[in-house]
């Protein structure tokens, strides 16, 4: 395929002049490529992760651990897709982060910690599926600078009742179908246990 420039150009998503490292909290959407069903399943309105969907949820918790600026609030992952709000706390500090390259993302900042999320994932689940160097996510990630305790909390009921909501979301496929090419489907819910 022929890179075309008329039709074959990226706009930046990302508010204008915005900086991406300050402090402040900030509600991330990630969706696997062509939103094909990795994840899980919706059951009975719950989300049941399988072992993709955990090492998701595994990476998550650990994004905290390695990168101090950095603070979790609520977040579900879904079948095809995964919901978070994260908060940066713009204290400088950052435990075992691993160093961007010049053209990358700004480090400490949401594209950094979006970027290295996304490639943990990846290299995990491709680890799986014995399917190296595969894509797992679309190129970008939807973002929302939460700017107050308002919004906080919608989104928050939002990413809550993402599970409750999934079949009458037209945009999501139905039935969603798992790919059978991950070799082990131990389900989990939400509290660990099968």
């Amino acid at each position: 395929m022929t890179y075309n420039p008329d039709i074959d150009h990226r706009h930046s998503i990302r508010l204008k002049g915005y900086d991406y490292s300050q402090a402040g909290a900030y509600s991330v959407t990630i969706c696997t490529l062509e939103r094909e069903c990795l994840f899980g399943n919706i059951v009975d309105g719950q989300m049941v992760l399988n072992d993709a969907g955990r090492m998701v949820a595994d990476e998550w918790v650990k994004t905290e651990q390695i990168r101090h600026e950095i603070e979790l609030d609520a977040w579900v992952i879904m079948p095809n897709h995964f919901h978070a709000i994260v908060f940066i706390n713009g204290n400088g500090v950052c435990r075992g982060d691993r160093p961007v390259a010049p053209t990358g993302p700004q480090p400490k900042s949401l594209g950094s910690l979006m970027a290295g999320f996304k490639s943990s994932v990846t290299k995990r689940i491709n680890e799986l599926r014995g399917t190296p160097g595969t894509p797992l996510w679309q190129r970008n990630y939807y973002e929302h600078i939460i700017r107050n305790e308002k919004s906080l909390n919608r989104i928050r009921q939002y990413i809550h009742n993402n599970p409750v909501n999934w079949e009458m979301d037209e945009e999501n496929p139905t039935p969603c179908r798992m790919r059978v090419d991950i070799p082990v489907f131990r389900l989990y819910s939400e509290n660990g246990r099968g």
